[in-house]
């Protein structure tokens, strides 16, 4: 029976163009709150990055804030902040992303900040030494020193996969980022910060002929360079389950999770959409189906949760990826009895259906979280942008909910089919903080 939930699709206006040096930019108007949102976003990201420099995309990111073509170290904090706004950026597997919040009145600031460092970073040597020492302090917060660290985004993957882009360390080794020069740094912005693989978007409060006019001037006259060719990051699917633990020095109780191959998220998008919806039955809250299972009745997990995407982008992402299923468990708890009630838990879907009323509440809460997302300019800036690099097709964020409220019960049971044990990936954390 197809789903009795009718969510509309949003109206957020979408203008598109491209520069003359190959920059896309999209324009997103609101002028209901005066405050703008700017993203530029870049086509490069962890998959991207070369053998023998893990981590170099995510260090890149850094070197992206100590200064550019025109400003020292440190100005565009001061910019930003000076005009009452927020700034920052983050490296995903397959772009990277820059971005502002500020009042409507200081949207030229962005543009020229970021236009600026598009021309070039100021990549010196005590730049790039002053960022391998940041980076490094990260990932000992992050992994190193935090109970479940990297857990399971950088665990899981080599599990899963067998190609350098999708299956190494993402965070990078020490050794990786010590060994890195300016020469690889310019390099690989050379390669990958050009206009033709960037694009720029802006939402909220502004006009589109004075935006239009801004974005001419301070990146009309930026350096054209061509896009490199995108790598294909294509694997074979899995052709038996894959299991591996681990012993986590700092971790107090044991955990698990188990990764699906799902369908390509561009190329295939109607597939791979029920996933999305799939994830959510299973997990999403104290009715869905692990939860009530795992949590609530037998008390074999503590938590459960469940996701398209290692970085949990699941509309920003490219082949391959995974549904991720995982749980942190009680102390003495099998990872092996919880793989199995998942098993169960799957068959019964497949085989029962869906009960009256689980989907359209599904349905209901992914399509709320989604239109409160968009409330925000950020919320319409940096995914439109990221949706135009990806698929050319930015208006997509406005027709996710309403595509979402379309996904069927059939779809779903169909989807559960194929999260089979021969086509997963599975890792294990077994605790050493009480070794």
């Amino acid at each position: 029976m197809a789903s009795r939930i009718q969510i509309p699709a949003t109206k957020y206006p979408v203008e598109r163009f491209t520069l003359a040096n190959g920059l896309r930019v999209v324009l997103s108007p609101d002028r209901s709150a005066p405050v703008v949102g700017v993203a530029v976003v870049y086509d490069v990201g962890i998959r991207s990055e070369p053998e023998g420099r893990t981590g170099f995309a995510h260090l890149f990111e850094h070197l992206m804030f100590q200064g550019s073509e025109n400003l020292e170290k440190l100005a565009h904090f001061r910019h930003v902040q000076g005009a009452g706004g927020s700034f920052n950026g983050s490296t995903h597997l397959d772009y990277t992303d820059y971005f502002e919040v500020l009042p409507a009145g200081a949207l030229e600031r962005a543009l020229f900040l970021e236009a600026d460092r598009m021309r070039g970073p100021r990549l010196t040597e005590e730049n790039l030494r002053n960022q391998v020492d940041v980076v490094k302090e990260e990932i000992r917060v992050n992994v190193l020193n935090r109970p479940y660290g990297g857990f399971p985004w950088l665990k899981l993957p080599p599990v899963m996969f067998e190609t350098f882009p999708n299956a190494h360390d993402g965070y990078g080794s020490f050794e990786d980022l010590e060994s890195a020069t300016v020469a690889d740094a310019q390099g690989f912005f050379d390669r990958y910060y050009a206009c033709g693989n960037a694009v720029l978007s802006v939402a909220g409060d502004f006009d589109v002929a004075e935006a239009t006019a801004m974005i001419e001037r301070h990146f009309g006259d930026v350096p054209a360079r061509p896009a490199p060719v995108l790598p294909a990051f294509d694997e074979p699917d899995i052709d038996g389950e894959r299991r591996e633990s681990y012993t986590d020095r700092i971790a107090p109780l044991p955990a698990v999770a188990a990764g699906y191959r799902v369908p390509d998220p561009i190329a295939a998008f109607e597939a791979y959409l029920p996933f999305s919806v799939l994830a959510e039955v299973l997990t999403d809250g104290d009715a869905s189906r692990l939860v009530e299972r795992l949590v609530q009745r037998d008390r074999s997990v503590t938590n459960v949760g469940g996701y398209l995407g290692f970085m949990g982008d699941e509309y920003q992402v490219r082949n391959p990826t995974a549904l991720l299923l995982q749980a942190h468990m009680p102390p003495g708890g099998d990872a092996g009895k919880v793989l199995r009630t998942i098993d169960e838990e799957l068959d019964r879907l497949t085989t029962g259906g869906l009960k009256p009323g689980e989907l359209e509440r599904t349905q209901a809460r992914m399509s709320a979280r989604l239109l409160q997302g968009t409330d925000e300019v950020l919320g319409r800036a940096l995914p439109m942008a990221v949706l135009e690099l990806q698929r050319g097709r930015p208006g997509l964020l406005n027709e996710l909910p309403k595509l979402i409220s379309e996904v069927t019960a059939e779809q779903i049971v169909t989807a559960a089919a194929t999260l089979r044990p021969e086509r997963r990936a599975v890792v294990e954390v077994l605790p050493g903080a009480g070794a």
